[in-house]
């Protein structure tokens, strides 16, 4: 997961590949939920590992029930109906509206001293009609901040079943999961009945709740969407295990992608058409705009059908979290298209009909809404494109709200026509729902290399450039390449293969090199799924990689395997030659020095605290003597790019150095 306050997406052109989605956050938090509530153990596989889940289990742990984490697989022993204990809980819910609303409904049922509360936008988002229809079931409920609206204390409650249970469908319908969810736990002797007042919105969500709820034992009879009744005598039953759907929300984004972008098309694995998820119809309205989309069991394939896409007018009740893709595949349409009955939308992680006509407006488009519609008309999506577009592309720094949803959606305005990066900030907030989204993205999104940044930093040896661009590319969320340790790695491959670091065994070292199975996560290097951070950074191993520098074909080689470390969303290298000879187009390149005494004291440090016996002397005449060494070498000498910006870190703490590469990098930028 991208950890960075921002990332820049360079211009992308195509995409093509597989993707295996996580699983549902609509299905795990209910899952877990009702595993819970139940008698006995269940098994449950393939769970969403997210913010909200996580949520959801710290809340299950607070109430002693077990939980036992393994992976994607999470064991949950229930609680058999009944609380463990009757001790006061405060639950901090975060912004998991997935498990806000149905924890309250199930507590406040069961009865305790509990306070849920959560972060400022939970306390903006209302659970009035809940908690107006749990009182009149006789639950005790109070709010401890604004009327309506989280946070909450919840106390014993005196139940009384004989009425039909009201409560509004028109502004969330994880009010009436919730009450799904909760009442069975009340319903020994008696059936209750719930009545919706109004259009009940979103009832593809209902049809999930239902539908789980038959797997955990509690068959509830409808009429239509306006009464649910759920039978006297019902009592939750563990199924022993169960599997969850991957997300059909999270593949709209990859629909998307694939109707979107040229290339041989997109393969999502862990849903299909056949999904229980309501969300899943989102694959209808893509359809619609003219994506090509095939399905089988548990797979989607999608590819461009018409381009420029067609714009649509659609009634979006069905897929509220979906249609948000919906607004970006907008502008890469032949006409304007228009999202209806989005209402809900004005009460999720943020208002969603206001960020997505300000974010809109800012990558050029013409943006119109309403209180429960949104109308968004295209921008120009090549020269042969027959449109009505009232705008030109631009160049955008995505706000996103802390809405993991409006982060992936705008991902998708990367591959606009006019080829211009596009800045994601926060991209964490997609950990609500899917933390590895951008690296999915990236997995199957293609660029020309010329638009993927590289930051070059060389510099001498010992004065920090390794410890410097590592923490650059962690700041950036870029990949790293240590290009010294490449010639360590190489000669440790070679050893270990049984060859000789000589001429003899050139060609064969080389083909080693080409392929590689190399890579850098901070100060670890790993070779495969082998670390050998220690073992190439022995005296002995700098020797060996000295042997295998001088060779041509080597060197040759693992110029290849450099230039492979380019890809998405950016490289930061370091080495001796990075700048000159390796990406002398890169747009920004550092050359970083200190003085020899500096340097010296550093290695010294370093060399002491690792249990050698040294001298400042000796390793400072040995510094210089390297000095003199690479900047004479006739191959790839260590000398400044002409158009690098020089760094003497002598008297500068690491963060400082950091910062200043920083500034040089936000300088360059667009945004």
């Amino acid at each position: 997961m991208f950890s960075t306050a921002f990332l820049d997406l360079p211009p992308l052109q195509g995409a093509s590949g597989t993707v295996t989605l996580p699983g549902s956050k609509s299905i795990s938090n209910r899952v877990l939920l009702l595993s819970a509530l139940c008698q006995g153990t269940t098994v449950v596989h393939d769970l969403l590992d997210s913010d909200d889940t996580r949520v959801m289990l710290d809340a299950l742990r607070q109430l002693q029930c077990g939980v036992d984490v393994q992976g994607s697989t999470v064991t949950i022993t229930g609680l058999g109906g009944q609380l463990a204990h009757h001790e006061p809980v405060a639950f901090f819910m975060g912004n998991a509206g997935t498990a806000m609303r149905p924890l309250t409904a199930a507590l406040a049922v069961l009865g305790g001293d509990f306070s849920l509360s959560g972060v400022a936008r939970m306390h903006e988002r209302p659970i009035g009609d809940l908690v107006d229809a749990l009182r009149l079931l006789g639950c005790q409920i109070d709010y401890l901040g604004q009327e309506g609206f989280p946070p909450l204390h919840i106390g014993q409650p005196t139940l009384q079943l004989d009425a039909p249970i009201q409560v509004r469908g028109d502004v969330s319908s994880q009010f009436l999961t919730a009450l799904l969810m909760a009442l069975p736990l009340a319903a020994q002797h008696k059936p209750i009945v719930i009545e919706v007042v109004g259009e009940l919105i979103s009832k593809p969500y209902i049809d999930i709740t239902l539908n789980l709820l038959t797997r955990y034992g509690i068959a509830v009879e409808r009429v239509g969407w306006q009464r649910f009744t759920i039978p006297a005598g019902s009592r939750y039953q563990s199924p022993g295990s169960i599997h969850v759907e991957a997300d059909a929300s999270s593949a709209s984004y990859f629909i998307a992608l694939g109707a979107i972008a040229s290339g041989e098309g997109i393969r999502i694995q862990g849903v299909g058409a056949d999904s229980i998820q309501g969300d899943i119809r989102f694959i209808d309205a893509a359809t619609q705009m003219g994506a090509h989309i095939t399905s089988g069991p548990n797979w989607l394939q999608v590819q461009r059908g018409t381009w420029p896409l067609h714009g649509i007018e659609l009634d979006c009740n069905h897929i509220p979290d979906a249609a948000m893709t919906l607004a970006v595949m907008a502008l890469f349409a032949d006409s304007p298209t228009t999202l209806r009955n989005i209402a809900s939308w004005r009460v999720k992680e943020t208002d969603r009909i206001a960020a997505m006509a300000t974010e809109c407006r800012k990558l050029g488009a013409t943006v119109e809404e309403g209180d429960d519609w949104l109308r968004i008309h295209p921008l120009p999506n090549g020269p042969s494109a027959n449109t009505s577009a009232q705008g030109h592309w631009q160049r955008a720094s995505i706000h996103t709200y802390d809405d993991h949803r409006v982060a992936m959606c705008f991902s998708l305005a990367a591959f606009n026509a006019k080829q211009l990066p596009v800045r994601i900030e926060d991209p964490k907030c997609v950990a609500k729902t899917f933390p590895d989204y951008f690296e999915t993205l990236f997995s199957v999104a293609h660029a020309n290399t010329t638009h993927i940044p590289v930051i070059c930093i060389d510099g001498p040896t010992a004065s920090g450039k390794g410890t410097l661009a590592s923490r650059v590319a962690q700041a950036l969320g870029y990949h790293y390449l240590d290009s010294g340790a490449l010639y360590r790695v190489t000669a440790y491959a070679a050893l270990q293969a049984g060859l000789v670091l000589d001429t003899a065994h050139e060609p064969a070292i080389a083909d080693l090199a080409r392929s590689l199975p190399v890579r850098f996560e901070g100060d670890t290097v790993w070779l495969g799924d082998q670390d050998v951070s220690e073992a190439i950074r022995t005296e002995e191993a700098g020797m060996n990689a000295s042997k295998v520098s001088v060779l041509p074909a080597v060197r040759t080689a693992l110029v290849a395997l450099q230039h492979s470390f380019q890809r998405l969303p950016g490289l930061l290298a370091d080495g001796r030659d990075m700048g000159t000879v390796i990406f002398p187009q890169a747009p920004l390149k550092v050359f970083l020095t200190a003085s020899a005494a500096q340097r010296a004291e550093r290695r010294h440090k370093q060399l002491i605290s690792k249990g050698f016996s040294t001298t400042l002397d000796s390793l400072r005449a040995d510094l210089e003597a390297r000095d003199a060494r690479d900047s004479s070498r006739s191959v790839a000498p260590l000398k400044p790019a002409q158009d690098a910006l020089q760094l003497d870190n002598s008297a500068l703490s690491i963060e400082a150095s950091v910062d200043q590469v920083l500034t040089w990098w936000k300088a360059k930028q667009p945004f």
